[in-house]
Order: C-alpha cells, then structure tokens, then sequence
C-alpha cells in the first residue's frame, strides 16, 4: 500500500459572506471511494485538455484507474501525468488535481485489482506490469490496461445540498 492517505489542510470555499466552514476529509474520500463513475481530463500534447468517462477505485489513499497504452488518455498520462478527475454524489461535486503515474508495484497491482473487482466485479489477472481481462469498456480497447495511480494534490468538495450546510472546501495535501 501507498502512504498517501495523510490529513490534507482543509479551506473553506465560500466567498458569500457567511461563516466560512469546512467538511472533514473523511466525508470527501468517501464519496471519492464510493463514486460509480469518474470524468479524467489530462493534457493532449497540443495543450488542449482531454476530458473521458472512467472507472476508478479509491485505495490507499490515492484513485486508480486504467487505460490501454494505445488510448489518447494513456498516451497523454505517460507524456504529462498532471489530470484531474471529477466526480458528482448527490450532494457534493468533488474535482482531484494531482499527478499521475504508472502502478509498478507488484502487492500494489493486487491490491488494486482486488479493489476492481471488489467495486466492479472486473476480475483482472497481472500480465507484465498491466491488467489483462476477458473484457474492457467498449472504448477502451483490448487488454492490457496500464493502471495509473493518480495522488491528489488538492480536492474540491462543492456542497449541492444544504444538509451539508455552506461547507464547500478545498483540501490541500
């Protein structure tokens, strides 16, 4: 397992006059651990941001997700591994800014793919340092598929719902 999942600095986001509030960490990484689907924008070599749907999972402390060497979003994260990945829960929209890079890690490979299975019920064997799996999204190409762990370096939470109260926050790590 990575170290990643540290206490980041929390700040509020409100602006509109009222006392400023912040949510604590554990309410955003969860709705980032439970999240069906995820938005990945990365860096198309032209600069131009690149923005498609994907699957993620939640562990350690950092988001994972996958991609076939051949796909843009791929090609983009080995060439620039800054990206973001947004996600909407019924109550807060949350957008990661971080860095991502290639899983090598043996133990964390397994990890992650036991965390796929878990949430997706995607049964991937290790082939080479990637996914292999008798199926994959039907844009994403055939196997394998390079996992990517993506390390917050900050997180926005935009409460939509006020249960949650004017807490909108920015967690810094």
């Amino acid at each position: 397992m990575n170290t990643f999942d540290v206490q980041p600095v929390a700040e509020p986001l409100t602006n509109d006059g009222r006392k400023p509030a912040v949510l604590p960490w554990a309410e955003a990484r969860k709705r980032l651990n439970d999240a069906r689907y995820y938005w990945l924008g990365t860096v198309h070599p032209s600069g131009r941001t690149h923005v498609r749907p994907v699957l993620a999972v939640w562990v350690g402390g950092a988001l994972y997700t996958t991609s076939s060497p051949q796909a843009r979003k791929g090609r983009n994260l080995d060439r620039d591994g800054r990206c973001s990945v947004a996600v909407t829960a019924d109550d807060m929209h949350l957008v990661l800014e971080g860095l991502a890079s290639k899983v090598v890690d043996p133990a964390l490979l397994q990890s992650v793919a036991d965390a796929y299975c878990s949430k997706y019920d995607w049964n991937v064997t290790m082939a080479d340092g990637a996914f292999d799996a008798p199926y994959g999204a039907p844009t994403a190409g055939p196997p394998p598929y390079q996992p990517y762990e993506i390390r917050p370096a900050a997180v926005f939470g935009f409460v939509n719902d006020s249960a949650l109260g004017p807490a909108s926050t920015c967690w810094r790590f």
